[in-house]
């Protein structure tokens, strides 16, 4: 399961401390102008560093691409591409290997398959993300010369959950669980804005249900909602009715979102909007109890460089998702049309 999509699909490689993590992006259509300075900045977005209990892991993350681009634009052909990995400490994770790391992925996919990587978590690790992003960032801009916009904003750190605050608050709630050796969830909101109406299949094909799978499959994600979401079951039926209007250009649209732009499955023309909460990184800086293989009680030591809180770096990611799912069912739709 290293694919994603149906006629824009994405295939992912590598794992964390292997010599590169990389994807082909297959599908694009050709004559699409992409600006490779413009990609690199939005890879950027998601490297360490730029707040604070950032992981300390300094991987530059140059977007180097192998094919299916010439002079700035899309040949129609499978797009390549790899980002080296240059800054892995494989030494770090020597105890790890004899042990599960409570809420990981070791134990389950050592159990499942017998076997694992446990250097960084291997292809479990955040460090796939990476390449989401870069084909991400591609279908931003096939998006954008389309008209269709995808933007993220973080809405909640730990207990903060006033967007603006939380902003400002952000190093703050960091700096306080990295004095403590712990860590940090939060939540962050995607908004696409003018996607057209009859985006998403029925029924097994629904836009949310597409949008809900690609943002669970982003590590750490442990929550999706859309529109209003689970505040949606403590309303009336007529406190969250969208109803129709037609507006002065002649369209028509809803004189409120409470549907967060999709009705029936299939995108009905209002700003589709979403909300992604992430769990605390399970990695502490300080002694956690667990297992070995045999079940013998051990003491993990705090080992490694990680990330005190994913969310800011996980915004380009949640973009580079809805991106991909919203071209590939734009693609789509133009299928199902003479």
């Amino acid at each position: 399961m290293n694919t994603i999509g149906k006629i824009l699909t994405l295939t992912t490689f590598g794992e964390s401390h292997g010599p590169a993590m990389g994807g082909v992006l297959d599908g694009m259509p050709a004559g699409v102008d992409i600006d490779l300075d413009a990609l690199q900045r939005f890879v950027d977005r998601r490297r360490t560093g730029q707040t604070a209990g950032s992981s300390t892991r300094d991987e530059q993350d140059r977007v180097e691409v192998l094919s299916g681009i010439w002079l700035g634009k899309t040949l129609g052909t499978p797009i390549g591409f790899i980002v080296r990995n240059t800054d892995a400490r494989s030494a770090d994770y020597d105890d790890i290997a004899r042990c599960y790391r409570p809420n990981h992925a070791d134990f389950t996919w050592e159990k499942k398959y017998g076997l694992r990587d446990p250097r960084g978590g291997g292809r479990a690790s955040a460090r796939e993300t990476v390449a989401r992003v870069v084909a991400g960032g591609i279908a931003i801009q096939a998006l954008n010369a389309l008209g269709i916009t995808v933007t993220s904003q973080i809405t909640q750190v730990g207990q903060c959950r006033d967007a603006k605050s939380c902003v400002s608050q952000l190093e703050d709630e960091l700096q306080r669980a990295m004095a403590d050796g712990d860590t940090l969830g939060g939540i962050i909101e995607c908004t696409v804005k003018g996607a057209p109406v009859g985006l998403g299949e029925p029924l097994f094909g629904k836009l949310h249900a597409q949008l809900a799978a690609a943002m669970m499959s982003i590590p750490s994600a442990h929550g999706f909602e859309y529109g209003d979401g689970f505040e949606m079951a403590t309303k009336r039926g007529s406190e969250v009715m969208d109803l129709f209007e037609r507006r002065a250009d002649g369209s028509i649209g809803t004189r409120s979102n409470h549907s967060g732009g999709i009705q029936g499955g299939i995108s009905n023309g209002e700003d589709i909007v979403m909300r992604i909460a992430f769990k605390p990184v399970p990695t502490l800086m300080r002694e956690v109890p667990t297992v070995d293989r045999e079940g013998n009680p051990v003491t993990l030591q705090p080992r490694g460089r990680h990330d005190v809180c994913v969310v800011p770096r996980a915004v380009p990611i949640v973009e580079a998702m809805a991106a991909l799912v919203i071209l590939d069912n734009y693609l789509i739709k133009k299928t199902n049309v003479l």
